[in-house]
């Protein structure tokens, strides 16, 4: 049996499209906590019950939409579905300005972790999406002696990186 050619090994996930329970209430969040653009704000536009948000002028990062899920609840614990999207940040700088933020905003972070090649922070949205916030660290510190992968989930208070801030 052949196997298939792989993926190319330059693609990427380029968005997550999300079904929410109220989509102003979920642009809030993801405008106004996270700081994403509103793209395409869809009532506006002749698309009811859908939003595309971005960071810089990509087209879209995150779409949210209540056109199967208007006024619905979260899955319970237990369920299968979405365990967390990520948004990768540039650097340690800008993860530590989004924990600011998150802070001075007063909206729980989950929790922290240093997975070994990335230092990601987790909370939820307000349809309880997980939500992964984190940056990468250079190529050449994702490896062990070995040349294996370092993974490693080793929690941290996410107040620590905001020494970053004050370097």
């Amino acid at each position: 049996m052949s196997h298939p050619a792989p993926i190319h090994p330059e693609a990427r996930i380029g968005h997550v499209h999300l079904r929410v329970a109220d989509l102003d209430r979920a642009v809030a969040f993801y405008r106004d906590v996270l700081g994403l653009g509103v793209a395409v704000y869809g009532p506006s536009r002749g698309l009811d019950g859908a939003a595309f948000l971005a960071a810089g002028d990509y087209h879209h990062h995150v779409a949210l939409n209540t056109w199967h899920s208007e006024g619905a609840s979260p899955p319970p614990a237990g369920h299968t579905g979405l365990h967390h999207f990520a948004l990768l940040l540039p650097d340690e700088r800008a993860l530590a300005a989004m924990v600011e933020r998150l802070l001075e905003q007063g909206h729980p972070i989950d929790s922290a972790l240093d997975h070994g090649g990335t230092v990601a922070i987790y909370l939820r949205d307000p349809d309880g999406n997980g939500v992964e916030l984190s940056y990468d660290r250079p190529r050449s510190e994702w490896f062990d002696d070995d040349g294996d992968f370092i993974l490693k989930a080793e929690p941290f208070d996410p107040s620590e990186l905001l020494y970053a801030l004050r370097a």
